[in-house]
Formats: C-alpha cells, sequence, structure tokens
C-alpha cells in the first residue's frame, strides 16, 4: 500500500510542479511559436502516458498484492490487450512525429525572397558573412582557410569580393526580415542554437546545413553551441542583436568586406617593404651611384638624405620629401642637384616599387620621420598578432579583457612569473610564449587544463603572436579592441 500511495503523489506533484512552475518557455522572439505548439503537443502525449502508466502500477500494487492462500493465474498472451497496446501507442507516436515533421518541412522551406546569413563555427568561437551588394555569397572551401582568410572564401570567385566578414561572437540582424541561415564547422561537431529565436541545428564538418526564421522582436540574444565540442564548450557563446532595418544596414556597411580583408592581409609590413626596397636598389644598380652608409659616390648619399634640404643646380631649395624622391626617381633630370652631373636614367618602378624605394630611404636618414600612420609599422605587426588570433582560435580560450577562458588571459600576462603543474616557477618572456605556442603541453600553467593544440607559425607569424601579447602587459585592452576595429 505504501508503494502505491508514493506513486500516485509522484504523478500528482509532477503534475503540479508543471502547472505550477515559474520555469516556462521565453516567448518567441521569431516566426517559429509553432515549435512551442509542437513540444506542448508531446509534453501533453508524454505526460497523458507517465499519468496512465503510473497509476496503472498503483492500482497494480494494490490489487496484485500478496494474500495468503491465493494464487497468480499463469496466462502467457493476452492478444487483445496487446492489440490495444500496439494502437495506443502507435497513435501516441504518430501524435508526437507529425506535428514535428510539419514544422521541420517549413523549418527548411526557405522563402525565395530571404536574406542570407553564413555561420561558421570553430572550437570555440563564432563567425559570420553576409552577401554584398550582388546578393550573392561566394563560394568557399576549406582549402582556401589561411591566416588572412579564416571562412575560406574562393578569393577567385567575384560573388565573394564583397562578402561581408564578421569575425566578433556578435552578429545583427534585421527586424521582420526572413533570413536563411547556412551553417559550416571548421573542426568538430557543433549545433547553432539560439533558445528565444527558436533556432537549433547541427553543424557537421564537411556539410553545409540551413534553416531560416524571421527576428519579430528587437533585442540581443545569446547564441550557444548545443552539441559537446570539446573542453572550452561551454564558452563557446556569441549574441544574436535584432535591430530596424536601417540600424543594420548602418552597422553592415562599417563592417569589411572581403576584398578589404585580402587587400589588409596581403599589405606587406615595414621589414618585407625594406626588404623589398633593398632588393630593387641592387637589381636597379642604384647602389653604384647612391650609397647607403654616407660614403661619396656619383650620386647623393641615401643616409641622411630623407628630410633635409637640398640646393639645386638652378639655384632653388628643395626639401627631400616623398614626393621629391619619387620623381627625381621617375625624372631624375627635372631637379638636379647641385655638384652631381645628370647621368642618372629615368625609371619605370610601380607604386609599390616607389614606396618600397622610398621606405628605404627613409630608414636611412637621421631626420624625424612623418608619424606612423594607424595601423603601420609596430601598429602592422600587432595588426597581424590580432588576425592570427581570431583565424587560429586563440581568442577563444585566451581573452584580451582580462575575462576568464579555457585557457590563461592575455590582459598583463606577458612579465608575470606563473606557478606550472608541477610546483615550479617560470617568467613570461619571448622564450616561455615561442615554448608554449611550438609545444603547448611541455609547460602547463597551474589550474588549466593541458588541450591546447601544438600550432606550427613562420617566424613571422610568431613574431607578431608574441608582439600582440607583449602588447597587453600594461594591461591595455582598449587598445587590443581599436587594433582589430571592434
Amino acid at each position: 500500500m505504501a508503494i502505491a500511495i508514493v506513486l500516485l503523489l509522484i504523478v500528482v506533484a509532477s503534475l503540479l510542479f508543471h502547472l505550477l512552475s515559474p520555469w516556462q518557455l521565453t516567448p518567441a522572439a521569431s516566426n517559429w511559436g509553432s515549435i512551442d505548439t509542437t513540444l506542448f503537443i508531446t509534453l501533453v502525449i508524454t505526460g497523458i502516458f507517465f499519468v496512465a502508466v503510473t497509476v496503472f502500477m498503483a492500482v497494480a500494487v494494490i490489487r496484485f498484492r500478496h494474500r495468503a492462500g491465493r494464487r497468480a493465474t499463469y496466462e502467457p498472451e493476452n492478444k487483445k490487450l496487446e492489440w490495444w497496446l500496439i494502437g495506443v501507442t502507435s497513435v501516441g507516436i504518430v501524435g508526437m512525429l507529425a506535428p514535428g515533421l510539419v514544422v521541420y518541412d517549413d523549418f527548411v522551406r526557405v522563402p525565395e525572397d530571404a536574406y542570407e546569413l553564413e555561420v561558421v563555427a570553430q572550437q570555440w568561437q563564432w563567425a559570420f558573412r553576409f552577401p554584398g551588394v550582388d546578393g550573392r555569397l561566394g563560394k568557399s572551401d576549406v582549402r582556401f582557410i589561411d591566416a588572412g582568410n579564416p571562412l575560406g572564401v574562393d578569393p577567385e570567385d567575384p560573388a565573394g569580393q564583397d562578402d561581408v566578414l564578421v569575425s566578433s561572437n556578435e552578429v545583427r540582424l534585421p527586424l521582420g526580415r526572413a533570413v536563411k541561415v547556412l551553417l559550416r564547422s571548421k573542426d568538430v561537431l557543433h549545433n547553432f542554437y539560439v533558445p528565444q529565436i527558436r533556432s537549433k541545428m547541427d553543424m557537421v564538418p564537411g556539410m553545409v546545413s540551413y534553416f531560416w526564421f524571421t527576428p519579430t522582436q528587437i533585442g540581443r540574444f545569446e547564441v550557444l553551441c548545443a552539441e559537446y565540442c570539446g573542453v572550452g564548450h561551454y564558452n563557446m557563446r556569441g549574441y544574436l542583436r535584432v535591430e530596424p532595418q536601417a540600424a543594420f544596414e548602418q552597422w553592415l556597411a562599417a563592417q569589411p568586406t572581403f576584398a578589404q580583408t585580402l587587400a589588409q592581409a596581403a599589405k606587406p609590413t615595414r621589414d618585407e617593404t625594406l626588404a623589398q626596397g633593398r632588393l630593387l636598389a641592387e637589381s636597379h644598380g642604384c647602389l653604384a651611384c647612391h650609397s647607403l652608409d654616407g660614403s661619396a659616390r656619383l650620386g647623393p648619399t641615401w643616409q641622411g638624405l630623407f628630410g633635409r634640404e637640398e640646393a639645386l643646380a638652378d639655384g632653388s631649395r628643395v626639401r627631400v620629401d616623398e614626393a621629391y624622391l619619387k620623381e627625381s626617381i621617375l625624372e631624375p633630370k627635372a631637379k638636379l642637384v647641385q655638384g652631381y652631373p645628370p647621368v642618372m636614367v629615368a625609371y619605370s618602378f610601380n607604386e609599390a616599387e616607389l614606396d618600397a624605394l622610398v621606405a628605404l630611404i627613409k630608414s636611412l636618414s637621421d631626420a624625424p620621420a612623418p608619424a606612423a600612420e594607424p595601423g603601420a609599422d609596430g601598429g602592422e605587426l600587432l595588426r597581424k598578432g590580432q588576425q592570427l588570433a581570431e583565424s587560429l582560435g586563440c581568442l577563444a580560450c585566451h581573452s584580451l579583457d582580462g575575462s576568464p577562458r579555457v585557457g590563461p588571459g592575455w590582459l598583463g600576462l606577458y612579465g608575470t612569473t606563473e606557478t606550472l603543474a608541477d610546483g615550479t616557477e617560470v617568467r613570461v618572456d619571448e622564450a616561455y610564449l615561442k615554448a608554449s605556442i611550438l609545444n603547448p603541453n611541455s609547460q602547463i600553467v597551474r589550474g588549466y587544463a593541458a588541450i591546447m593544440p601544438a600550432y606550427a607559425p613562420s617566424d613571422d607569424e610568431l613574431q607578431a603572436l608574441i608582439a600582440l601579447i607583449k602588447s597587453k602587459a600594461n594591461g591595455n585592452a582598449d587598445a587590443g579592441k581599436a587594433e582589430s576595429g571592434q
């Protein structure tokens, strides 16, 4: 009798918990209220079966309890009961499956005028891509993925040049416009899940899955990965912001296109520019007449040349700046320096070659050079480091702002002393950072799991990553945001 009472109390408590519980479904922020209806139908059907089975167990416990002098009747089968059970359970299963199949068919039947959004998952971060003014997303393939092209967009596809890339974990969408969401994974199985939007779909490596929805409420909604994807799975979060069309278009216009990111990635560093300038000077015979060390030759020395004033053959004076240097290379007889013969021939360098030669001459000058443009020299190295950190997935585990993640944060890390898992202490310098990137499991910091894979960056890429970490040594989180354009 006690067991029967407990079973009945479980039924009553379960019904009361459902009816009085404050944990209900959040209001749908998209057109998929039908998913809530499907879930409710499933809950009702399973609830009916739960109550029926549990009450039957309680009745059976009372009716067929042990009594002295009574024995159970041997009945190997009851076909009538079996057919009833088969029929009832079949109706219940159809009742649960049919609404889901109808809703799923609508879930993947995308309207023709839907706006496309590509979501790319990677341990443990999100990236997004929108079509450009042509309204079409360019082709993509894993063989195109590198530090400058983390989404693997085909650089030869004209349709992809104006695609808009969003490398942060927050994406925005316009209110009231149907959106087709294309889902890709770069590494393992992930799942794109926005509870308030009622969107949820697996992301399988090598496949492109999709669904559609229409945002119906303005707000900021959390994006979750609903498929276990590794130790950092819990940290794979992002945000979806729904806003009016005008605000969305203004935000979208401020994001970089694929062509712009390619141009930025292809932009040479200062060292590369100087190396190109020296190579050009040697291969075109410039150094036969112009010295780099101040020694006298047939033409003016390049050491200390940039920024000073020169007396010309006609008695006038000119300041040696970029415009003068480029003119002197392309038309050397236009302005002859006093005391030197007009023997230099005209060259036909392109703009990039001219910039490389001028950069070389500027680097040899004792005069102060003009202030560096944003993103140049050291800023260029930091930009490259930021780009590598994003494309390699470093920022999924290491924060730039001091927030806790799977791995140690980079804010204020350089120059500190860390305690390793074996109890020893190590100073975070360049040698330690290089070893940690190339062989991360050789020195594990206490309190962190040994999950970081080994990377094989080039020397330049290694220096760029270390430069980025060093730039955070003084707690300069805002600078990191400025460099990345966030």
